[in-house]
């Protein structure tokens, strides 16, 4: 499958290249059950198209459909019936899909062409579906941070012994500094299209020009080889300060020092392993220090599995979950990146331009945001599949139906992540640049993320209210007096009924 550009996926592990046909396939179905960003189909299609070059070169029999043959039956279905059909299988083998509507097509595939399918597990994640499982089983709280320790213990990365390097497992708080505009940035290596995913962009302006986003100055790497350079560009040039600077944002600003390598893990062209270790070596050199490390380790066999294997114990059914009864329609600028908030306009304008955007923009920006506003979590987790180049639903919806808009009512995080525009002042030159005032929460010039904090708690206060993260700020509110209160939520609902407008303009 498209995500699956590994040499050592399991669905290969045992085969013999002499007896075995290796199938792969553009299909128009998967590459529209959402409008996905046209710079992700393009990553996808052209590194799926590299990727068969390379198998062909290793000596695998390779059959490859791509979108625009006239034989295309446009469905994973319907390209392995005719497949069978061609070749009359002795057995299908395939490593396990990673989400539940394509999992249930692989189910029936056995009962469906009446062949043997084989299954496998996803050998590039640490745990199983069932060893996921075997952890959450009886834990009343399923906290990440309890999760990642055990992982650190099973991998050994950044320990002591049993005890952690360091002697915390957590350097969270020393990663939270605001970037200031005079240090020198780092800068990814921009991978020029070659001459296939050339032929592969014009492909994808031709049959998805309706679907989001740009493909002007697309320059993601599409190989193993250009996102093995990438990755030895994070670690010795950007590693070193991402610890300090990963929740920072800057104008103009697109990477900072964030390793821009999630879509190529993502995808199966890095193993996510293989990077930690990488980064724990660059520790024990001592060229970058144990906050950047722990972080960066952190979000891959800490968070990356943990949401995986929530995604997979809680069901198809997640998708529904709407704790806090959010019905609001996400606003048209999310596809247009057309705002007066400048924190809006930068997040949402390089995401459009080029499909990624880092995790506090994502979290604390426009999901915040759709948090403040009430927006219906199944259609906000749409967007995000849709836009990011990096975006599966096995990762994408737990983050964004669970964490950013607290959809599961607390299973996944501890608190929502509601902010007024404060926090996006503190970590950002943003609010310096805007035609809104972060100082005032009030008037035809107020950062609307103030009043929309304040009323969003207010509304919520009966879900909410017991949260003990949440204490603070529901005894500040209850210490306003009543005119203040009043003048918050209509300054609220003013700039609410001016969204259901189309506008973002006060009325």
């Amino acid at each position: 499958m498209g995500d699956q550009l590994n040499l050592d996926i399991s669905s290969l592990r045992d085969a013999d290249p002499g007896d075995t046909v290796v199938l792969m396939m553009e299909v128009q179905e998967e590459a529209t059950y959402v409008r996905h960003h046209k710079a992700k189909i393009a990553f996808l299609f052209s590194a799926m198209r590299h990727h068969a070059d390379l198998l062909r070169g290793l000596g695998w029999h390779v059959e490859y459909t791509r979108l625009d043959d006239p034989s295309n039956a446009g469905s994973f279905t319907g390209e392995i019936a005719r497949a069978v059909k061609r070749h009359r299988p002795g057995r299908i083998v395939v490593t396990e899909a990673g989400e539940w509507r394509v999992r249930r097509m692989v189910e029936g595939w056995r009962d469906r062409f009446a062949v043997p399918v084989d299954i496998r597990a996803d050998a590039r994640f640490l745990l199983t579906h069932d060893e996921f499982a075997g952890w959450a089983r009886g834990r009343r709280e399923m906290r990440m941070e309890w999760f990642y320790r055990d992982m650190r213990r099973r991998t050994g990365l950044l320990m002591d012994g049993d005890a952690p390097q360091g002697g915390r497992w957590n350097f969270d708080k020393e990663n939270r500094k605001p970037a200031g505009g005079l240090l020198t940035m780092p800068r990814p290596i921009n991978f020029p299209p070659d001459a296939q995913t050339r032929e592969v962009m014009e492909l994808v302006e031709t049959h998805f020009s309706h679907h989001p986003g740009s493909l002007d100055g697309f320059d993601y790497a599409v190989t193993r080889e250009d996102a093995e350079r990438q990755v030895e560009n994070f670690m010795r040039h950007a590693l070193p300060e991402f610890g300090d600077y990963q929740d920072a944002m800057l104008s103009g600003q697109r990477h900072l020092w964030h390793s821009i390598l999630s879509p190529y893990i993502n995808a199966g062209l890095l193993d996510p392993l293989e990077l930690c270790r990488r980064a724990e070596a660059e520790y024990e050199a001592g060229r970058a220090p144990l906050n950047a490390v722990e972080g960066y380790i952190r979000q891959i066999i800490g968070w990356r599995e943990y949401v995986r294997g929530i995604y997979w114990l809680e069901g198809p059914d997640y998708v529904t979950r709407n704790f806090l009864d959010a019905r609001r329609p996400l606003p048209d600028f999310y596809w247009t990146g057309e705002t007066d908030m400048h924190c809006m306009r930068e997040a949402l304008g390089q995401t459009l331009a080029t499909a990624h955007a880092h995790h506090i923009q994502r979290l604390m920006v426009t999901g915040n945001f759709a948090l403040l506003i009430g927006a219906d979590p199944a259609e906000v987790h749409r967007w995000y599949l849709e836009i990011y180049v990096d975006a599966y639903e096995w990762v994408e919806l737990p983050n964004t139906l669970g964490m950013s808009q607290f959809a599961d009512g607390g299973l996944l995080g501890s608190k929502p992540y509601a902010a007024s525009g404060a926090y996006i002042d503190r970590m950002s030159d943003y609010c310096a640049r805007c035609r809104y005032d972060v100082r005032q929460r009030t008037g035809p010039d107020a950062c609307p993320f103030n009043a929309l904090y304040w009323d969003f708690l207010a509304r919520n206060r009966e879900k909410l209210g017991s949260n003990r993260r949440l204490a603070m700020p529901y005894r500040n509110w209850d210490r306003m007096d009543e005119d203040t209160k009043e003048a918050l939520r209509r300054q609220a609902a003013s700039f609410l009924a001016a969204l259901d407008d189309g506008s973002t303009r006060y009325q």
